[in-house]
């Protein structure tokens, strides 16, 4: 139309825009996190032996070929995915390596790099075939109580074998061990987060009001208790203190995520305090724990020398702000548990405070971006279900992060990616394959829509 001789246009619609795949940003991050694996390997060989070690070139190809191969099943079947998860997963598993080479060097006799190795290329294996193979993690919903079924008998079976260090948490076959756990997490997530989307409604409004929490009825309320039964039945019978923290907290944050109640996460909290102080005082193992962390220098005023808590205390305290240099800390001196509990600490003293902060950043942004997945779905299931995951990386980061610093009682798992325990580097692919999938279901569902 017209007005004074002005043509005047209709404004139009803006059209929308399809987003990016960004698998290019992605093969980029791979490479700059291959190389500063390789940089890693050869760094510790030239501080302990002044060369370089002879196997670089093979284990950057090995790192490299396994990288590029789960990049191309992503770009296959999951193109829009987020670019930083399998790039962060590449580089912790790479620096994971490289530190138990370093700390290998130190014990001839107990090599465990080309364990973990294998242990590493078997979980990439099972990541691409996650993410071939699960076109919708919708699937996964139609098997809740075949997971919980699943998880429950892995729980159970190492209670038949003997303790080792005191837990009962691995199976030992003809020098073949497993942690039947670490797999075990997964399934309960996929559990935990079918039942609360399918009573989320229930949970959050049905029910007696008491104070300001709104309890639900006991067909609902039912499941929740014994979840809390079965995490300290975990730690009273296997005496395993992370992995009943563990299971607590992601059925308390999956709660809170379903039914937006803040009142389910002090319950939560009170009822694991009164399960930990309970067996931390009658179980002796537990027991012993908690006064390892009450009194850390106690063997050394005994005139025993440092136990492992101090000793990791004092690398970290050597580490200072950049560290001593891969290859020239003296970490295993904290014994056994140096390239599995308390490999946290020969980071901390090697790379310092500067390198420690950049690994828990990788951390956090591994969790955020699966946080981020689940908020962008719009099913339930799937937003509990990378919510959930994302919250076992979370939680296990800082348990462990926690008992090495003296911050909690120590808890005996394994860091992600990072520590040995082919068990924990195998579930931890596994996590992040999942993510992967939940991620391109999140952008992919705009795409779709865009296209309509």
């Amino acid at each position: 139309m017209t007005n004074a001789g002005t043509t005047v246009t209709a404004d139009l619609p803006t059209p929308a825009v399809r987003l990016p795949r960004r698998r290019g940003i992605e093969l980029s991050l791979i490479v700059v996190a291959v190389l500063l694996s390789v940089y890693g390997y050869c760094a510790v060989g030239l501080a302990k032996n002044g060369t370089v070690p002879p196997g670089a070139a093979g284990y950057g190809a090995g790192l490299g070929v396994l990288a590029l191969v789960a990049h191309i099943a992503v770009r296959l079947r999951a193109p829009y995915a987020d670019p930083l998860l399998l790039p962060i997963g590449v580089l912790l598993n790479g620096l994971g390596l490289v530190l138990i080479y370093r700390l290998d060097l130190e014990t001839p006799g107990d090599r465990a790099a080309p364990t973990q190795l294998v242990w590493s290329t078997l979980g990439v294996t099972l990541f691409i075939v996650v993410v071939l193979a699960l076109r919708d993690h919708r699937v996964l919903q139609r098997y809740a109580y075949v997971c919980v079924a699943a998880a429950l008998a892995l729980l159970t079976l190492p209670v038949f074998f003997p303790a080792v260090n005191g837990a009962r948490i691995w199976i030992r076959i003809a020098g073949f061990s497993i942690q039947p756990g670490e797999f075990a997490k997964v399934l309960l997530a996929v559990f935990f987060a079918a039942y609360l989307a399918a009573n989320r409604n229930a949970l959050a409004y049905a029910g007696r009001r008491v104070w300001r929490l709104q309890l639900p009825t006991g067909r609902v309320l039912g499941p929740i208790v014994a979840i809390w039964l079965l995490s300290v039945g975990v730690l009273v019978l296997e005496r395993d203190l992370g992995t009943s923290l563990l299971f607590f907290g992601l059925f308390v944050t999956l709660l809170y995520v379903a039914t937006g109640r803040t009142g389910w996460i002090a319950v939560g909290l009170l009822l694991a305090a009164l399960g930990a102080v309970a067996v931390g005082r009658f179980e002796p193992h537990v027991h012993s724990r908690v006064q390892d962390w009450l009194h850390p220098f106690a063997s050394i005023d005994a005139g025993h020398g440092p136990n492992q808590l101090a000793q990791s205390l004092f690398a970290f305290a050597a580490g200072g702000m950049l560290g001593t240099g891969l290859g020239l800390g003296h970490s295993i001196l904290i014994g056994f548990a140096a390239k599995s509990d308390f490999i946290l600490a020969t980071a901390g003293e090697e790379l310092g405070l500067a390198g420690l902060s950049a690994i828990f950043i990788l951390y956090g942004l591994l969790v955020e971006r699966g946080y981020r997945a689940g908020l962008a779905l719009r099913d339930p299931f799937g937003r509990l279900l990378a919510v959930g995951l994302a919250s076992i990386v979370a939680l296990q980061v800082f348990v462990i992060a926690g008992g090495v610093t003296g911050l909690i009682p120590l808890t005996g798992m394994a860091m992600p990616f990072l520590a040995q325990g082919g068990s924990s580097v195998v579930t931890n692919w596994a996590i992040v394959a999942l993510l992967i999938r939940l991620s391109d279901s999140s952008r992919r569902q705009y795409d779709i829509e865009v296209a309509a």
